[in-house]
């Protein structure tokens, strides 16, 4: 049986739905329209106002997939509304109740100014708010046909598969009256309505609410519901009236619209969400003065700059004013897992200086609600950047273990501590409703200690952002019985009152893993790949032209190498460098990846031949780009090939056995059986066996792969249940010095070559797949005897190590990985290592066998196959190489990785290069070396302890050093630090460098005037 309280409940919902609601815009006549479909890509605006439109009518359709239709509407003012209020509703049969996933507008003045954005939840367009009668208007209205991808295997993700058929048809073209009592009563009484139902069943408040609602509604005439609105508005202004309690939870709500720089559309389209956006936020400003509104992502707002520059304009009024807040401090919104080390403190460089120079503002809040984990190297570049803060709330998504706090330190690699916060409303997209408040209240860990949270709102992913709703339920939310505390306010204040009130806060030591999205590490191979390769070339590319710059007439190009560094930062973003955007995307990504590589191999190119003297003399100059000296080569310099030092090496052997093939090169003898498995690799210098009896490594295995949630972003543990072993065989012979495997399963094809190279450690594998496997997921094994208590894996600036047992939930959880160029496995005094060059996602498990002995099994994860939102998810050929390092210790394998990635390269010339910098010490790693971003003409070095260890080391200069500094990631000097916890200090022709484990260190050095 209903009870009262339902009973009222029920007659709220139907009242609101039926009666209230619909009287906010009481009288309505027709807008007249006319449309043009816009051929192809979208127009700007100065060529979509002289096209040639035709006339429309409510009910048409329009819109194939991506498609842009352009609607002017026309109207006047009815004479007998003089003194109402007005406003166009327009319904362009807005599919989805959630703004940003279907199709939504942008509407233009005339004179092309833009007015504000339409979309399901933002259907109007204000004309005047005491119109005089008769007043004309025409507005052109961009209609985005952007299809709904949120559901299923859809073709609609890419133009070229879309098809033409149209998506929508206009369901609503009005000039209408606003009521704006009857509004205000709706935003009364779903507050209310809202909170009630959070409320406990016996509480007195939810009574009084109840009761007081039951009286306005009986006081509501439904057949004059505007007339009657202000008396049923006086009966709840008490209720509305009472203030919270003095112990109600403090929330700081700030206005934002996550958008996705790519996600179910391509990035062109994230280009209009932001103008969508943006005018939609800035007009929101115009009528709340109170209002603020944080935008992150660097990149959208430069967007902004180039396509909109009347809007952008007015946002750095808004900026100026204090109601606009840029956050963030990073390019894009990127994922922290797989960037490499340079690109990630690029990240933060580029998205600095960017609100630096645009706005005056130095961000001190890094804002990444929704990337998929957070690397442990984060909290010191947030900090070499001059930020504070750090903001997520993605962890919440975790499936298996809750994190402990909202508010504490996280403790990164090296040290380094950043006040972090985890808003306990558990979205990004909030709408201040009463159940989003309540949850936020009761689910905050940190009781006792703090007293507020952090609740962005506003419509996201697609954009969108607040609404004039949302502000309303704020307004009524400062101080309301019964509801947490809300004011609207800067996020820099939530976080210096929150950082204030929290005497002990608790520590968070290492990465911030989300248990959930570990498919991301191997989604889209290509652009991982592209990603990958692009960020070593631009490594070259600095160095050989910094180098040329200083040694030579050579000029360094800094505007190219920092649009392309821009256009990689871009394509970082957390849907797209993680595989899990629509296939317009990634196919428009392996463009842009082959692209760059032209252009950075045409810098490189040039920069060596500016330093290798006369191609004319029938000499080779080779070099070596690696942080680490190679075969004489000095890091970052170059040698003649015909006076290189001749190392004593044995020859290669190659030869049958059994039906499959040994390979020896004098350090490693390793045996590929009949099958094209390596069944053994004999680490000689060690006199040890590396794979476990019994077993056979480099063995392909397919698994089936249907998560239960978002394809292209999970692999869920019981995947591990079934395991199909590749071990049928075509072909298995000999290639030159090495052994070609050739296999057939499913509807696939892989070639391998196997071999060693000379004078090293190494087995190297060059893998080649014709994938066209459907929801399948291909990994590579290799059976260590190892008895690993954890596995080390290279992460930005250092290593991260994770056990290898499921003692807790919290190690079980780890199933996948990431590594980047290297994953090592030990026990003392010996160790294995896999380096690969565009692989991030391993599995590493222990089982002890029958004779005592323990295997460690480390996995690469090589291909996946999802369906959405990419059907054809990483179908057709690619190439992928790894290698196992037998014998190797970290310090090795942070070495192999940096050669394994970065060949070596051979010029025709006559003259060696004296690099521009060198260490001393291979525990300290120069990632970096470039001249400054000012255009000063200074050498840029930046270098990292990549051991674990402490560091002191020399940094010698091929140049005369005027002076030397200690700078942030900005290039901007830093205090002095020689108190012993990281110091750098100039020497004659070199630095003195002490460095604590992990610690990054960037040096200014100002080359003398004989440089």
């Amino acid at each position: 049986m209903h009870d009262d309280r339902t009973l009222t409940e029920e007659r709220l919902d139907r009242v609101l739905r039926e009666r209230v609601r619909p009287a906010v815009h009481p009288r309505a006549v027709p807008l007249r329209f006319e449309v043009w479909h816009a051929p192809g890509e979208p127009v700007p605006f100065d060529e979509a106002v002289g096209a040639g439109y035709g006339p429309g009518s409510v009910g048409d359709a329009w819109g194939p997939a991506w498609g842009t239709s352009w609607f002017r509407v026309t109207g006047r003012v009815p004479e007998d509304w003089a003194g109402e209020t007005v406003e166009a509703v327009i319904d362009l049969g807005f599919a989805r109740d959630r703004p940003g996933f279907s199709a939504e507008a942008l509407a233009h003045r005339p004179d092309g100014s833009v007015v504000k954005a339409l979309n399901p939840r933002n259907t109007w367009l204000r004309i005047g708010e005491r119109v005089t009668g008769g007043e004309e208007f025409t507005y052109y209205l961009e209609a985005a046909a952007n299809p709904e991808i949120l559901d299923g295997v859809s073709a609609l993700g890419d133009r070229e598969t879309a098809g033409d058929e149209p998506l929508y048809r206009v369901e609503r073209m009005d000039l209408a009256v606003f009521d704006r009592q009857v509004w205000e009563l709706v935003q009364d009484l779903e507050v209310l309505d809202q909170l009630m139902r959070q409320l406990p069943v016996g509480s007195a408040r939810r009574w009084e609410i109840l009761r007081a609602v039951e009286r306005a509604l009986d006081a509501l005439d439904l057949d004059a519901v505007g007339a009657s609105a202000p008396a049923a508005r006086e009966i709840l202004r008490p209720v509305l009236s009472s203030p919270a309690h003095a112990s109600a939870h403090r929330i700081s709500a700030i206005g934002h619209a996550h958008i996705d720089s790519a996600w179910l559309w391509p990035v062109r389209e994230t280009v209009r969400k932001v103008a969508r956006t943006t005018s939609n936020v800035l007009a929101l400003m115009d009528d709340h003065p109170e209002f603020v509104f944080a935008m992150s992502q660097a990149q959208q707002l430069d967007w902004l700059r180039e396509h909109h520059p009347g809007l952008y304009a007015r946002v750095k009024e808004k900026v100026a004013s204090g109601q606009f807040v840029p956050v963030g401090g990073m390019w894009v919104e990127s994922d922290t897992n797989m960037p490499g080390s340079e690109a990630l403190a690029r990240q933060f460089v580029h998205g600095k200086r960017f609100f630096l120079e645009e706005f005056g503002i130095e961000t001190e809040e890094v804002w990444l609600p929704d990337s998929f984990g957070y690397s442990a190297a984060l909290p010191q570049l947030v900090a070499l950047s001059g930020s504070r803060w750090f903001l997520t709330q993605k962890i919440s998504w975790n499936t298996t273990n809750r994190f402990p706090h909202h508010s504490f330190l996280w403790e990164g690699l090296d040290g380094t501590r950043v006040f972090t916060h985890f808003p306990p409303v558990d979205t990004y997209v909030a709408e201040l409703s009463g159940e989003e408040l309540a949850h936020a209240e009761r689910n905050f860990r940190d009781k006792g200690h703090a007293t507020r949270s952090l609740v962005p709102f506003g419509w996201g992913d697609g954009g969108g952002g607040p609404t004039r709703e949302m502000l309303a339920r704020a307004d009524r939310l400062a101080d309301l019985e019964g509801s947490p505390r809300v004011t609207v306010e800067k996020p820099a204040d939530f976080f210096t009152a929150a950082e204030a009130e929290y005497r002990r806060v608790p520590v968070w030591l290492g990465e911030l893993y989300l248990e959930l999205h570990r498919g991301t590490y191997t989604s889209q191979a290509r652009t991982k790949q592209g990603n990958r390769r692009s960020e070593h070339l631009l490594r070259e590319a600095e160095l050989w032209a910094a180098t040329a710059a200083v040694r030579t007439a050579f000029r360094y190009p800094h505007e190219e190498l920092d649009r392309i560094w821009r256009t990689v930062l871009l394509h970082q973003f957390h849907d797209i460098l993680p595989g899990s955007s629509i296939a317009w995307v990634h196919r428009e990504a392996e463009a842009t990846y082959a692209r760059i590589a032209e252009e950075l191999e045409s810098v490189i190119g040039a920069a060596q031949r500016a330093l290798s003297g006369s191609p004319d003399e029938g000499g080779t100059v080779v070099f070596n780009a690696a942080p680490h000296e190679r075969s004489g080569i000095a890091a970052g310099g170059a040698a003649l090939a015909a006076n290189r030092p001749e190392e004593p090496r044995a020859p290669i052997v190659v030869e049958a056995v059994d039906g499959g093939f040994r390979l020896d090169n004098g350090l490693l003898r390793v045996t590929v059986d009949a099958r094209g498995l390596v069944v053994s690799v004999v680490d000689l210098v060690a006199g040890r066996e590396t794979i476990a009896p019994g077993c056979a490594a480099n063995l392909l295995q397919v698994h089936p792969d249907l998560p239960n949630h978002w394809d292209a972003w999970d692999v869920d543990a019981f995947y591990r249940n079934t395991v199909t072993d590749l071990t049928g065989v075509e072909a298995v012979r000999r290639v030159g010095d090495g052994v070609e495997v050739v296999r057939a399963f499913g509807a696939s094809r892989v070639t391998q070559v196997l071999s060693l190279p000379p004078g090293a450690r190494r087995l190297d594998i060059d893998t080649e797949v014709d994938w066209h496997e459907r929801e399948k997921f291909l990994k590579a094994a290799f059976p260590i005897d190892v008895r690993a208590e954890h596995s080390t894996a290279e992460t930005q600036f250092g290593h991260v190590r994770r056990p290898t047992h499921t003692n807790t939930s919290w190690e079980a959880a780890k199933f996948e990985i990431c590594a980047h160029r290297f994953l090592h496995v030990g026990e003392p005094g010996w160790g294995a290592a896999l380096v690969n060059d565009s692989t991030y996602g391993h599995d590493v498990t222990r089982t002890v066998r029958e004779d005592g002995g323990t295997t460690t099994t480390v996995r690469l994860s090589l291909l996946r196959a999802p369906r959405y939102p990419d059907p054809e998810t990483d179908q057709g050929v690619h190439r992928l190489r790894y290698a196992l390092l037998p014998g190797a210790t970290v310090g090795d394998a942070v070495r192999e990785g940096w050669w394994f990635n970065l060949p070596e390269r051979r010029v025709p010339g006559s003259a060696a290069v004296v690099p521009l910098v060198s260490v001393d010490d291979d525990a300290v790693v120069v990632t970096a070396v470039k001249l400054a971003d000012d255009g000063s003409g200074d050498v840029v070095v930046r270098l990292h302890e990549a051991h674990g260890g402490r560091a002191s080391a020399r940094l010698t200069t091929g140049f005369a050093l005027a002076g030397a500094a200690v700078t942030d990631l900005l290039e901007r000097p830093l205090a002095d630090t020689s108190d012993g916890s990281g110091a750098a200090s100039a020497e004659g022709d070199g630095v003195r460098l002490r460095l604590r484990p992990f610690q990054i260190l960037t040096l200014r050095l100002t080359p003398g005037d004989d440089a």
